[in-house]
């Protein structure tokens, strides 16, 4: 009997995340672009919504998903790169005002992103006054805000991963004449590729999906990003087409579906490293 009833519930619960997916699928078949109307299975099902987003010149789709995998993928490399140094030296290196450090990065994670808006916007239109491919209207930009957004949160985690890796290893390349750059590099960094995978992943996934910022700092339809740019089939109150929207959602989801395809086993083992501590 309770197996029973664990196996209903795990069909509910199956049914409960696969309904929104199976929505949007079928917005994106439906022709009509009316969801007040729209069915489960649409009567008149087809692939027009895909033929309309893809052909429209006003809506330059492959450049949003471009702009959106260029910017993701530059933001976790750099990301990555930053807070991993980053945090070897808050784990391995004792310096003054370490803690203190620690302890404001874990601080400015409290408030709330949107707070910042406003003043995100004044410096990188301050910015751009001096340097001009780092103002408004430019990739370089957000992906500059977006690397102080994301080093917060990941140089605790990574830091967290590292302290958990035995000493004795530092110890015993420094009697072997290693420096600390070659400790980090060649004996560390091989160890830690199941956080980084993780990081990478929610950097990259965080990045490719996020709007406001994007919004606020990016106002021509060329520099959009993907989400800004499906943004524009709901923003007009009478004009809303949710087919073509839905058809850029999907097409949309496959870099992220690629990523996971790839890296799934990093991905469980990043996860579950470091959990159960011998």
């Amino acid at each position: 009997m309770i197996l029973l009833i664990k196996v209903i519930l795990a069909i509910v619960m199956v049914l409960f995340a696969l309904f929104p997916v199976a929505w949007i699928v079928s917005a994106a078949l439906d022709p009509t672009s009316q969801l007040g109307s729209q069915r489960l299975i649409p009567p008149n099902a087809g692939l027009v919504n895909f033929e309309k987003l893809l052909s429209d010149p006003l809506m330059p789709f492959w450049r949003w998903i471009w702009n959106s995998v260029k910017i993701a993928t530059i933001t976790t490399l750099l990301s990555l790169s930053i807070t991993t140094m980053a945090a070897y030296a808050f784990s391995r290196l004792r310096f003054a005002g370490r803690i203190t450090m620690l302890k404001a990065i874990m601080l400015i994670q409290i408030f709330p992103n949107l707070l910042a808006l406003v003043a995100i916007y004044l410096m990188i239109q301050q910015t751009g006054k001096i340097v001009p491919w780092l103002g408004l209207e430019t990739h370089a930009g957000l992906i500059l805000v977006y690397l102080g957004g994301s080093m917060g949160i990941n140089i605790w985690l990574i830091k967290g991963f590292l302290d958990t890796i035995p000493r004795a290893i530092d110890e015993a390349a420094m009697v072997d004449g290693a420096t600390n750059w070659q400790i980090f590099t060649q004996l560390l960094l091989p160890l830690l590729r199941p956080i980084l995978v993780v990081v990478g992943i929610l950097a990259f996934i965080g990045t490719y999906g996020e709007f406001v910022l994007a919004r606020i700092l990016l106002s021509r339809a060329e520099n959009y990003t993907l989400m800004v740019g499906l943004a524009l089939f709901t923003d007009n109150q009478f004009a809303q087409n949710w087919g073509q929207f839905s058809a850029g959602a999907l097409i949309g989801a496959l870099p992220i579906m690629i990523v996971y395809l790839l890296l799934q086993d990093q991905i469980a083992g990043g996860l579950t490293s470091g959990a159960v501590k011998e």
